[in-house]
């Protein structure tokens, strides 16, 4: 196959031989060209007047809200906290995984972290995205260098560029961390090096050393071997060809034995696990649109010869997830750049036969009308979706739910709790004080041996479970998750439908049993409250509904208590009982003082402080409106004397 030039009119790339015909004359004398970087620079300034603008925009795209869209998932957790273990302890966390993964990828994210210090600047899926948007413009700056190989035009390897980073589909992708981000940009090494017509030997070692990097960053990466070798044979010629592919193939072998023998020698860094299941066919993994016009592509780019290997590759490739249980549902990443590469170079080809000075056909003609419009109907159906989706990237923050469930897990639960949670919030929790082993990763609690030790019984030991969108897509098997989540109650929620993330506490008991005691307690704290609102010394204003709250039994016991004793020692203005943030609208477990017999705001602070467990306070904050009282999450039982039913 020879990369013959398309009817593009810009494509500079291509030679012209002046071997042959008539001597050519003798050229003027003129001084020597000029060399080095600033020749370089001249040379390739047209093509950097339009890559240029297209990396910028989408550069600017990759970090316009990047910790706010997507929502964080556990698998970028899981891949943040191996690379976070690795950079903080000098080991991997030997957490259990979903499928079995090289920890090459991981040493790069550790890499880039403890060059620019990232975990420090930011929580551990942050400062791995910081990494996606590095990958993801190198990616970009290749794919442009691939298209120019393959003689495309300008305008069509910049529009690959465009595609590739502010599409919906590979912003959200590229946004997260993912194994599969870092494969893809060796993919692309490994592609344009393949295609090098300099140096053939040395560029396809460094093709195969990029494609075996690729391999050992995320395993799938394995599937691409054949289109890489199919490049390499095209492109040497064949008085060489075997010398150079059989070094190409010994550097490839090189690495993989290198891997597999230190697999053996120190044992895998990784506990062997099943495969992760792909929870939607491809239709669901892309947008509609953007699978009808990338298959489209491929089909017409079978006709032409310089992207015939990738227009099998992608079609082969795109069949893979079809296959449930076969690869991760982050594979769809792989398949991003083949979309941004054929889309914009099947359409302009297109589009260039229907010029006036086009020397194609009337078939070719009739396929290029019917391909420019398709690309229009493809354009109409996608504006609007497309617009959607991108004010949502850029002007949604998704991950606030996570960041506001840390918080309040930070600022209420103690730190010796036992919780059951996903990737995504451990390390962050880990690094806020909690005890890693008593932070229970929700994928393993029936599989791993340590988390069923540490759990003594998967689910009652543990304290709370923290549920998010990748915990409520893995529960509903019946095991101990199930059972944790169905046995407990939610004490407080961020964010909405499945963005949602609630902290539930686990009831060893059984929900019954809790329910039950949940109404036997309301009843003791209404009637305790009801003596409070009666009592003579207590001023609540008018507007206020802290009279209903105490009458109905909505008032933590612990304030009942500390109220009884203020209000013996003289008169108190309660301004009400504010809700904590997130919490549920049940029991109020926080009391704003206006004013007291003791006149001054510090020292009813000072007061409050001074009491003793059972009905010690866990925060005592004095500002213009008076006195916040906050007592810790777990109300005591017992406290109120009990009411007959």
């Amino acid at each position: 196959m020879s990369f013959a030039p398309s009817s593009f009119a810009d494509l500079d790339l291509t030679q012209k031989n002046d071997e042959g015909g008539s001597p050519p004359s003798a050229p003027p004398p003129t001084t020597p060209p000029r060399t080095g970087a600033a020749a370089w620079l001249r040379r390739h300034r047209t093509s950097f007047a339009w890559f240029l603008p297209a990396f910028a925009v989408g550069l600017v795209a990759q970090i316009v809200n990047l910790a706010g869209s997507p929502q964080r998932v556990d698998t970028e957790g899981t891949v943040t906290a191996q690379a976070w273990a690795l950079d903080t302890l000098g080991e991997f966390t030997g957490a259990p995984l979903w499928y079995d993964q090289s920890p090459l990828g991981w040493l790069q994210l550790a890499g880039y972290a403890r060059v620019t210090g990232a975990f420090e600047r930011y929580d551990v899926v942050l400062a791995g995205r910081e990494f996606m948007v590095v990958v993801t413009m190198v990616s970009a700056t290749l794919l442009w260098v691939l298209a120019r190989r393959l003689l495309l035009s300008r305008p069509a390897a910049t529009s690959a560029v465009l595609l590739f980073t502010l599409s919906p589909l590979a912003l959200s992708f590229h946004r997260s961390v993912s194994l599969d981000n870092i494969a893809t940009m060796w993919l692309l090494a490994s592609f344009v090096l393949a295609l090098s017509r300099r140096h053939q030997l040395a560029a396809f070692a460094g093709a195969a050393a990029a494609l075996g990097v690729a391999v050992l960053s995320q395993e799938t990466s394995l599937l691409a071997l054949p289109l890489v070798a199919w490049l390499m044979w095209q492109s040497v010629p064949p008085s060489t060809r075997r010398r150079t592919l059989g070094v190409a193939a010994g550097v490839l072998v090189l690495i993989g034995a290198g891997y597999a023998l230190l697999t053996l020698m120190e044992g895998s860094p990784t506990a062997a696990g099943e495969p992760l299941p792909v929870p939607y066919g491809l239709w669901w993994q892309l947008d509609r649109v953007g699978i009808i016009a990338t298959g489209g592509a491929a089909l017409g780019a079978l006709f032409m010869q310089r992207l015939r290997p990738f227009a099998i590759a992608f079609l082969l490739l795109a069949a893979v997830p079809l296959w449930p249980g076969s690869v991760p549902a982050s594979f769809v990443t792989l398949l991003i750049p083949f979309g941004a590469l054929l889309i914009p170079a099947v359409v302009l080809t297109a589009a260039s036969s229907l010029l006036p000075t086009s020397t194609d056909t009337f078939p070719r003609q009739a396929i290029g009308v019917l391909l420019v419009g398709a690309t229009l109907a493809a354009g109409f159906l996608a504006g609007p979706l497309w617009t959607t989706q991108l004010r949502g990237a850029f002007l949604v923050d998704r991950d606030q739910p996570v960041r506001d469930a840390e918080s309040w897990i930070e600022s209420n639960v103690a730190k010796d709790s036992r919780l059951i949670v996903d990737d995504s919030m451990r390390i962050d929790l880990v690094r806020a004080g909690f005890d890693p082993e008593e932070l229970l990763r929700y994928q393993t609690l029936d599989t791993d041996s340590t988390a069923r030790a540490a759990a003594s019984g998967a689910w009652r030991d543990s304290d709370y479970v923290v549920t998010t969108r990748s915990m409520r897509t893995e529960s509903g098997a019946g095991g101990s998750l199930d059972q944790a989540i169905d046995n407990s109650l939610v004490v407080a929620g961020f964010g909405q439908d499945e963005l949602r993330v609630d902290i539930r506490s686990i009831q060893p008991d059984g929900i019954d049993q809790a329910n039950e005691q949940a109404r036997s307690g309301a009843a003791d704290r209404a009637a305790a409250g009801g003596q409070v609102a009666a009592n003579p010394n207590l001023s609540i204003p008018a507007d206020a509904d802290a009279e209903a709250l105490l009458r109905d039994g909505r008032v933590d016991s612990r304030i009942l208590l500390s109220l009884g004793l203020l209000l013996a020692d003289g008169p108190a203005t309660i301004t009400g009982f504010p809700l904590v943030t997130g919490e549920s609208d049940t029991v109020r477990r926080q009391v704003l003082i206006s004013s007291s017999s003791f006149g001054d705001d510090e020292v009813l602070a000072s007061w409050f402080r001074a009491l003793e467990a059972p009905v010690a306070p866990a925060s005592v904050v004095t500002s213009a409106d008076g006195v916040l009282v906050t007592f810790p999450i777990d109300e005591p039982e017992g406290l109120l004397p009990h009411v007959s039913p």
